[in-house]
């Protein structure tokens, strides 16, 4: 689901429970139901399938849902691996098709993580199928989070798998998702969505953007939009290191209390949740020497100020070395765990621990050089990096064209949302697009909605609000005309709240603050 996340690639984990029994619907599970499968450009090298007869599991909180169990699922799985001939890539695109009496005739895309262009549980895929929907994910020609494939020789990108992850395969994936419910249900989906984050939200504005007429309704969370500059903005806190120091992470988290103590009630109500960051005012610099209690340990920590430099900088976002604005950063408040990751040995020494994600893209990317070592990365140098990431790869793997013309002429819906706390992917960047789409056409709010999620963390977790259902919402957005105003959501605690459209904010006015009648937008 997320950049943080460890993937387990759903296409080589077996699901427990799984059993092989005759097949359900109107064709048997077996490869010869699908022997006539044609794509354009492609080569179909080979089709697998299994089927599972009343398979139950847990279903985490995940890929925009909550957390379920689920209890005797039908379904067939097919595998269906291809080519682009000439191109030497091998990619493997799985779907679930439920049994024929439980198919809502809905088609649903799930999308990935970090490196990985499919999703990062092995419950992704036949939760979605639970549901009522032929679920469908493509591998984009490589496992999981393997990088590996970056360079077909040292200095040589290898652009085909780079196409394929960033946008060939999500276009292929839709096309034999269709081809494969039709031979198998004897009809293609009547309406077909999309549902990713992070990674996963990059993607479903990719099939907005490029591929309008592949997907009806588009949920994309904390979507990675503007690719080459958030690439260089998740290294952006290892090089303020690099020329300031490494605090321990207790330091981090010190200096986080302080600044929840500072922000935390500009919404009306002090919760623990930073909900209005855009107003935080919070200068590092004005507690220094003072000392706050580091949650992890109990234990009260100074704050220093080389602490404070870091923090202050790591807040203001990527610069150039004269200090001028390059991209946004993560809000005040949320973790520094990810991306400002240390080290400490005994004697109080720390390094750097660079996000892998980010790290790869820069070794291997930018620099086609895998032996660099990020940990020399200073500012300057950072500088030429960025302009020239955003010049190479921005026509290949970015998503940022606020045109969302062939999408609306094709009758899409694309809905947004985004944690505030998130410390991968800066919320900002996502309203920066909102209000480019927005100006661009006053009446977007017809097929592009977006909604902040205070207290959330990258994709999920944190103390805030999370809209788990957003899918439903997108659902009658779509089918019945409703759109939605305000996204359902709670707490893992129950809290419930009601997400405001952007560009309004959630305000606590009086009451209970763990119910949503609580809470105005304005």
């Amino acid at each position: 689901m997320s950049f943080l996340r460890i993937p387990n690639p759903v296409f080589f984990l077996p699901i427990l429970g799984c059993l092989t029994y005759p097949a359900f619907g109107e064709q048997a599970c077996e490869a010869s139901s699908f022997q006539d499968l044609k794509l354009y450009g492609g080569q179909i090298l080979n089709i697998t399938t299994k089927t599972h007869v009343n398979l139950s599991f847990e279903a985490p909180a995940e890929q925009n849902h909550y957390a379920v169990t689920v209890n005797g699922l039908n379904a067939c799985e097919a595998t269906i691996t291809y080519t682009h001939p000439g191109y030497n890539d091998t990619i493997n695109t799985v779907i679930w098709l439920p049994s024929t009496e439980n198919w809502t005739g809905r088609l649903l895309g799930a999308g990935g993580g970090g490196w990985a262009t499919g999703p990062e549980t092995n419950t992704t895929l036949p939760w979605a199928a639970s549901e009522g929907f032929v679920a469908i994910a493509t591998d984009g020609g490589h496992i999981g989070n393997d990088i590996s494939w970056s360079l077909v020789s040292p200095g040589n990108i290898n652009w085909v798998l780079l196409e394929d992850l960033s946008s060939v395969a999500l276009d292929d994936l839709a096309t034999l998702g269709k081809a494969v419910a039709h031979s198998y249900y004897g009809r293609v989906p009547s309406y077909s969505y999309w549902n990713g984050c992070s990674q996963g939200g990059r993607q479903g504005y990719m099939m907005a953007q490029r591929y309008p007429n592949q997907y009806d309704g588009i949920l994309a969370t904390a979507p990675a939009i503007y690719w080459n500059e958030l690439m260089m903005q998740l290294i952006w806190p290892q090089v303020v290191m690099n020329e300031n120091g490494f605090p321990s992470p207790q330091e981090f988290e010190a200096i986080n209390v302080a600044a929840t103590e500072a922000c935390d009630g500009l919404d009306g109500l002090k919760d623990g949740i930073i909900s209005l960051p855009q107003e935080c005012t919070f200068d590092p610099m004005t507690v220094v020497g003072r000392q706050y209690i580091c949650p992890s340990t109990n234990q009260s920590m100074t704050i220093t100020t080389m602490v404070a430099t870091v923090a202050k900088m790591i807040w203001q976002g990527a610069t150039t070395t004269e200090g001028h604005f390059l991209w946004y950063a993560g809000n005040i408040g949320a973790t520094f765990a990810g991306l400002a990751s240390t080290t400490c040995k005994s004697n109080n020494t720390c390094v750097g621990v660079p996000f892998v994600v980010p790290q790869t893209w820069i070794t291997d990317f930018v620099l086609r050089d895998r032996e660099y070592d990020t940990g020399g990365l200073n500012i300057p140098y950072f500088e030429e990096l960025f302009y020239q990431a955003v010049d190479r790869y921005d026509s290949i793997i970015g998503t940022a064209n606020s045109n969302l013309d062939g999408f609306r002429k094709a009758g899409g819906k694309l809905l947004s949302w985004h944690g505030l706390a998130d410390q991968a992917i800066a919320p900002d960047a996502t309203a920066h697009y909102a209000q480019q789409v927005n100006e661009r056409d006053a009446n977007a709010s017809d097929y592009y909605r977006y909604f902040e999620a205070p207290g959330v963390d990258h994709c999920g977790g944190g103390l805030g609000w999370y809209p788990g259902d957003g899918l439903k919402a997108l659902i009658d957005w779509v089918e019945k005309g409703v759109a939605p105003d305000t996204l359902q959501a709670e707490t893992t605690m129950g809290r419930k709240a009601e997400l405001c459209l952007w560009p309004k904010h959630m305000v606590y006015v009086a009451g209970s603050p763990n119910e949503a009648a609580s809470f105005v937008c304005q």
